[in-house]
């Protein structure tokens, strides 16, 4: 590290007592701002300036302030690695072999750490590349579907798709586009050259037109205005850190594994969890929030026009929603609005390339998926014990939705019912509460660490997830129950009926899926934490064929209605005559 920067952070982190390289993360997500600022105005005609602009500012975020000389190696070997592979190897297994070979060398480096543990709160190299991997991985697949023909490829794939491998200067842009460089987001390498070539610009219209409720005059550069909402999500990643550095002071991980902790009663210790989890959240809203608005001032996550609104939105790189997540009522709303860009990279990356061409996804391809993401974490066994947990919850979760939820709607399913409050408010705090049980083990990381705070609760959580896991599973329970809820839906109409079935199945396929139209790549739902819904496999095709007949059965009553109406309009004239 610079000299004059070392004295300077260490410092400050004296004075507020906080540690130095946090501090000096911070700084980095703070200095991306006003350097955004810069990369947005240098020449749109001159992309190589913005090129030597963005490795320069990665170079001294690694060297000068980190010293991550072998970080920086790390970064290199995986990059030109992968560079070389994708050039060199021409099978259709190359973009395994990528994948392969940088699982392979993160695991390397996860390993390493685990047994070499760094002293707490140090940064090291491995965020940056654990990153990376999702970046690599993902060109590889890109450059291999830009060699397949295109009749074989989904929309996704076409549009991500690479036809000719890019220029060096341009991939190692890609990969050291200090924005997101140490915590994400991550992104395809497609996304990233509209934005060099400012083609992902190209909806907007350079003539004076009313955008945000005001008439713009022509832009004299490409990338739009986001100066406004690049501000607004930096302010809100401070709040968040400001929030997680004063909650640090009250909340600790180490209390909940004491004998102080032990020693208080049950209700106090399951509803402290609660706000630990909380606490453990803040550090992420607040580094993905300041390094998200830094891509908002690049002008890389900009995502078009909303039409309705005719306001251009900001959220193609979008990692995090706090909001959705803190009021969350069941697991799969939890799970999506965490590391989405994760769940995007797990779902296009691994999910859907490890199904066999012509099948739907099944064990294997859950199995797989969580496997990735595991390892991709890191090879502590705290990783594994929220994993598998996050499954039992995915699963619970879907059981719960599917027989309970519809008891408190009302009979025609079209609203909730009288105690429809009553199920939100146990559901939110169930949920709440169980994702903080969860998540324990993340943070304590070392597996007698986990079994301490977890026995601290009884496995409380785990008991009620296998208690329902149990219930649900068996046949004679589901009988009965799907017996009453036939028996309250009876004199619901057809319509209503299929809408009943139409939101059973949403509990275990994405809203996307039930439009009628074939399933495509991007309409499967997203693995989240890794972890794929398990029935994901069961098709729509039973209830798009409902719809077919729901809408062939409405086209005849029409027909029937016409006519009826034209034979009562001939029998009054003959009586009129």
């Amino acid at each position: 590290m610079l000299k004059f920067v070392d004295s300077f952070m260490g410092g400050i982190a004296k004075s507020i007592g906080m540690p130095t390289d946090p501090l000096k993360l911070f700084l980095t997500f703070l200095l991306s701002y006003p350097l955004c600022a810069v990369l947005k105005r240098l020449p749109d005609s001159k992309p190589i300036y913005k090129q030597i602009f963005c490795l320069s500012v990665s170079a001294f975020y690694i060297l000068g302030i980190f010293s991550l000389w072998d970080g920086l190696k790390t970064l290199f070997i995986s990059s030109l690695g992968t560079y070389t592979l994708a050039k060199y190897v021409k099978s259709p297994l190359m973009p395994w072999v990528v994948f392969l070979f940088l699982m392979g060398h993160l695991t390397i480096n996860h390993v390493d750490r685990y047994f070499n543990p760094l002293w707490e709160s140090q940064v090291d190299i491995t965020g940056a590349q654990m990153v990376l991997v999702m970046k690599l991985s993902a060109f590889g697949w890109n450059v291999h579907d830009g060699r397949r023909p295109a009749a074989e490829l989904s929309s996704i794939q076409k549009d991500r798709a690479l036809t000719t491998l890019p220029p060096i200067i341009d991939y190692l842009t890609y990969v050291f586009f200090f924005p997101s460089l140490l915590v994400g987001p991550s992104f395809d390498y497609a996304e990233f050259r509209r934005w060099l070539d400012f083609s992902m610009f190209d909806v907007e219209s350079t003539a004076p037109q009313a955008m945000n409720g005001k008439l713009r005059k022509v832009r004299k550069r490409k990338i739009p205005r986001s100066g406004r909402v690049a501000a607004r999500k930096a302010l809100e990643g401070v709040f968040w850190i400001g929030l997680w550095i004063g909650l640090g002071t009250v909340l600790s991980p180490k209390y909940i594994i004491s004998n102080e902790f032990r020693a208080r009663s049950f209700l106090f210790r399951i509803f402290y969890l609660w706000p630990l989890g909380f606490y453990y959240r803040l550090k992420y809203y607040g580094a993905w929030s300041l390094s998200e608005g830094a891509c908002i001032l690049s002008g890389l996550s900009y995502n078009g026009v909303d039409p309705v609104t005719n306001k251009r939105k900001w959220d193609r790189v979008k990692n995090i929603d706090p909001y959705r997540f803190e009021t969350g009522q069941n697991t799969y709303t939890l799970l999506e609005t965490w590391n989405m860009n994760t769940n995007k990279w797990l779902k296009t990356y691994v999910y859907l390339r490890v199904t066999p061409k012509g099948k739907k996804p099944g064990f294997s391809s859950t199995f797989i998926t969580f496997l990735t993401s595991a390892f991709w974490h890191g090879v502590s066994p705290g990783y594994y014990l929220t994993f598998v947990t996050g499954a039992f919850m995915q699963s619970s979760g879907r059981a719960a939705r599917r027989y309970i939820r519809p008891f408190f709607l009302t009979s025609d399913l079209r609203q909730g019912g009288p105690y429809k409050t009553y199920y939100d408010v146990l559901t939110y705090v169930g949920t709440q509460l169980t994702m903080a049980y969860a998540v324990q083990p993340f943070i304590l990381l070392t597996f007698n660490d986990s079994m301490k705070a977890w026995r601290a609760v009884y496995f409380y959580i785990h008991v009620g997830l296998f208690a329902m896991t149990v219930i649900f599973s068996a046949k004679p329970v589901k009988k009965q129950i799907e017996a009453k809820l036939s028996a309250r839906t009876q004199n619901a109409s057809k319509l209503e009926q299929l809408r009943f079935e139409i939101e059973t199945a949403r509990a275990k396929r994405a809203p996307s899926e039930l439009g009628g139209g074939p399933a495509s790549e991007e309409d499967f739902h997203e693995p989240s934490l890794g972890i794929p819904d398990a029935d994901i496999e069961e098709s729509v095709e039973a209830i798009q064929m409902d719809l077919a007949e729901l809408r062939s059965d409405l086209e005849q009553f029409k027909r029937r209605a016409s006519m009826a109406a034209g034979d009562a309009r001939k029998r009054a004239s003959k009586r009129k005559v």
